[in-house]
């Protein structure tokens, strides 16, 4: 079980953990991890949990995608690329939208993809020791499925300046912008987290279900799976993927180089 890219456990108040492990590549994501996600979110939902805690195993929260796997797809079908690109959308999104409260707890790196994941989630946490960044455009990718989420945890403007530098930002500016709801020693994490748990158990459990539902409704996130919004950005985070501009990006990560950008598209 220990090997398993994402662990789940639900104690006997109901409240069920959901634990990142890839801790070798900071938890960084791939098929079998987003796999593991869904499988984690299926097997939970049998079970009726209260609270849904999110947490990374190891030094960092998580490293967004694993780009020596992306680079691996990239060369496959479009319908490859496509159904990768589907399954990352469906693992935030079902976490974007499960019943029940969720609360993440960041300590280190959350970085593309794991900003996007904590955009889904309903409670923030992060260690001071949390850095941050959105980082899709420095490998010639874009971040088109997690942008929706992005916009509703901290607005627009936020993401005109944070998707489009790719720049890394700590904990207490994340605080600032929205991202995250507290900011606490990385030594208080897990009990900063506890106290947040018991705040929401002594809730009840459908007027919780209810009123997230009814937050969902007004926001960009609200979008069901098969709105035709949603299907346009899962088919750009793909189609982005095996440009030649992504190549390029894709390249100069494994290279630990600048990417080398003329002034054309690609």
């Amino acid at each position: 079980m220990s090997a398993s890219p994402v662990l789940w456990s639900l104690d006997a108040r109901g409240v069920a953990t959901v634990t990142l492990n890839r801790p070798e590549v900071n938890n960084a994501y791939d098929a079998a991890l987003i796999q593991g996600v869904l499988a984690a979110i299926d097997d939970l939902s049998t079970k009726a949990p209260r609270v849904v805690v999110l947490k990374g195993n190891g030094k960092h929260f998580q490293a967004g995608a694993d780009l020596k796997w992306i680079n691996g797809v990239r060369p496959k079908s479009f319908e490859e690329n496509e159904a990768a690109s589907h399954a990352t959308f469906e693992a935030v999104q079902r976490l974007n939208t499960l019943p029940v409260p969720t609360v993440a707890l960041v300590q280190g790196g959350c970085f593309g993809g794991g900003t996007g994941v904590i955009s889904a989630c309903d409670i923030v946490i992060a260690a001071d020791n949390a850095m941050f960044s959105i980082t899709e455009v420095r490998w010639g990718l874009t971040a088109a499925i997690i942008i929706p989420q992005l916009c509703d945890a901290i607005g627009v403007r936020q993401v005109r300046r944070y998707a489009l530098t790719g720049e890394r930002f700590g904990a207490e500016d994340a605080r600032r912008i929205g991202l995250v709801h507290e900011v606490v020693p990385l030594a208080d994490l897990e009990s900063a987290g506890a106290k947040f748990v018991e705040q929401l158990l002594a809730n009840a459990p459908n007027a919780l279900a209810e009123t997230k539902q009814l937050a969902m409704e007004s926001s960009f996130g609200g979008m069901a799976v098969d709105d035709d919004a949603y299907k346009r950005l899962v088919h750009l985070h793909s189609a982005k993927r095996q440009t030649a501009e992504a190549a390029e990006g894709l390249a100069s990560f494994a290279e630990k180089r600048a990417g080398r950008w003329g002034s054309g598209k690609a």
